[in-house]
């Protein structure tokens, strides 16, 4: 009988460390971007692709002041981004009485990204996620790591409630769902 029951223990232990052990994955293993907790760094001053300041250098931070903002820095277009910026754009107009601001800043110097950013906006009709471009090392004070292909910071009155970041191919639809139903989490209750 105790043997059971330390066996069945053991399973237990092992399930809860397995789960934990996908729960990492699912959610990316990269650690990139200021950690949950902490200020946003601050203002910088990417190219913007799209927006009312399509074509210049503009700070979306200042932008969005202490409102809700979910900001995607990514490496290069994808299917799954190309979905969350869907997405984002679906919750940036749900949340719109909230002022939830969206943007995706691609950490990328690769020639014809400004025209391939150019036609994803267009194509999606984002009208509210605001595409632009940096410096392959991203905003020096955002700490953005070379190995993450894709990281999500959500914040609201300027400090981080969530951070999802993930190397290459590991944003997938199951991350992406999980990160736009922490959107709705940095929503102030009124």
């Amino acid at each position: 009988m105790v043997r059971r029951a330390i066996c069945g223990v053991g399973v237990i232990a092992l399930v809860g460390i397995l789960g934990l052990s996908f729960r990492a994955q699912a959610e990316g293993t990269a650690k990139s971007g200021p950690a949950v907790g902490t200020q946003v760094p601050g203002p910088f001053h990417p190219l913007n692709i799209n927006g009312e300041n399509a074509g210049q250098k503009a700070c979306l931070y200042c932008a969005h002041g202490a409102n809700p903002v979910a900001v995607v820095f990514a490496r290069e277009v994808s299917p799954p981004l190309t979905d969350l910026l869907k997405k984002l754009e679906a919750a940036t107009v749900k949340y719109s009485k909230e002022s939830l601001g969206s943007f995706a800043v691609f950490c990328n110097d690769k020639e014809g990204l400004k025209e391939q950013l150019e036609k994803l906006a267009a194509d999606l009709k984002l009208k509210n996620v605001v595409l632009a471009l940096d410096a392959p090392s991203g905003p020096k004070d955002y700490k953005i790591a070379k190995d993450a292909d894709v990281t999500v910071i959500l914040y609201e009155d300027f400090t981080v409630r969530f951070n999802h970041a993930f190397k290459k191919g590991e944003l997938n639809a199951t991350a992406v769902d999980r990160i736009v139903a922490d959107v709705a989490k940095i929503i102030p209750k009124n």
